[in-house]
């Protein structure tokens, strides 16, 4: 696993739920990429309402307009590591908001690194 604590930068790409790479969903794309690239991780986040460049307000609340909700890309990893990922960006994201903010790593833990804080039914607190 990647050890990551201290100093950090966040990459957030926001895109809209139906863009597409190839037939994939863009936001899976992006997620596959980081991992190949080992980045230390991804998530993905599913918006409820928002707008864009276009200005069109997207909403879960009208069915006519949840087609292409917005959809938040987040990774967390060293500034270097993360710049070194931004030309794959470059090459997939034609429509969006990229954006880096530098972050500080409290905690980083995956579900192996410490068997002792599990409980019975694999929940795991700090």
């Amino acid at each position: 696993m990647t050890e990551l604590t201290g100093s950090a930068l966040r990459l957030t790409v926001l895109i809209g739920e139906s863009d597409t790479w190839h037939h994939r969903p863009l936001y899976s794309e992006i997620v596959h990429r980081a991992h190949a690239a080992g980045l230390a991780g991804a998530s993905v986040f599913r918006g409820i309402e928002g707008f864009g460049a276009s200005s069109l307000i997207h909403t879960s609340r009208l069915l006519s307009l949840s087609e292409d909700l917005p959809v938040a890309v987040v990774i967390v990893d060293t500034a270097q590591r993360v710049r070194a990922f931004l030309p794959q960006l470059d090459d997939i994201v034609a429509e969006g908001l990229v954006t880096l903010e530098d972050c500080e790593v409290i905690r980083y833990a995956g579900r192996g690194d410490d068997p002792g804080t599990a409980d019975t039914k694999g929940k795991r607190s700090l």
